[in-house]
């Protein structure tokens, strides 16, 4: 019997025989079943942040960079599974990713105004490179190349937030529950990569994330828990 590519025959036969499933025959379904709730899940992942500016009107205390530097990381990610036929399930989470980071860093440019030309030019260089890199349509070598520095372009893409929220003492509109999303995500996505035999590569990026959205985690907490307590108090004053 399989879902989705997804095999329940030996959970179901060992559980109609009275037994629980032995470890070789469960981990795997878990881990395709984990892997699809990741896919489902990143569909909304970056929601909460979007709806925290427009709600505020404001993109203070982020790193326009940190965002254009994870629409980058994503396609080429996304472009390394595709050509290398991982199964949907492994990787269907960095299509949605990517879209919703493209709407994300066009929010974050409206309410940037005036945009610098090295901004426009770094978008417009995207546009005309990102289509031939998702269609793998570069040198295996060139390619291997940009899979490998897709994990500096990750952590890259958070240092210049971490380090805003440190020297501002604040992580202004930063979504604490889009980075928490990023973060579990992280977390299981290891635990996948692991049962679905992904390339090192793959689960390096998983422990990436892992560290640098905790550390974003922890600042949220540590720099928006005064202002949350000074608001309280100004309210009941």
């Amino acid at each position: 019997m399989k879902v989705l590519g997804i095999d329940f025959s030996c959970a179901l036969g060992a559980l109609a025989n009275g037994h629980f499933p032995e470890k070789d025959c469960l981990l795997p379904l878990i881990s395709k079943l984990l892997g699809y709730a990741i896919v489902a899940a990143s569909t909304t992942v970056k929601l909460p942040q979007i709806m925290k500016i427009l709600q505020h009107g404001s993109v203070r205390g982020l790193s326009i960079v940190a965002f254009e530097l994870e629409v980058v990381g994503y396609t080429i990610a996304l472009a390394y599974c595709l050509h290398k036929g991982l199964p949907f399930s492994a990787y269907g989470e960095l299509a949605f990713l990517l879209i919703q980071a493209i709407i994300l860093v066009a929010i974050i440019y409206y309410y940037s105004q005036p945009v610098g030309m090295k901004t426009w030019i770094r978008a417009l260089l995207y546009c005309a490179l990102a289509p031939t890199i998702l269609a793998g349509q570069i040198d295996p070598i060139l390619f291997e190349a940009l899979y490998a520095s897709q994990h500096a372009i990750f952590l890259c893409a958070k240092i210049p937030q971490i380090w805003a929220n440190f020297s501002n003492k604040s992580t202004g509109e930063l979504s604490f529950l889009t980075n928490f999303m990023n973060f579990g995500g992280s977390m299981v996505r290891v635990f996948t990569s692991i049962q679905e035999a992904a390339p090192k590569s793959v689960l390096l990026g998983s422990v990436i994330g892992i560290a640098t959205n905790a550390t974003l985690l922890s600042q949220i907490i540590i720099y928006q828990k005064p202002k949350l307590r000074a608001e309280k108090e100004k309210k009941t004053e």
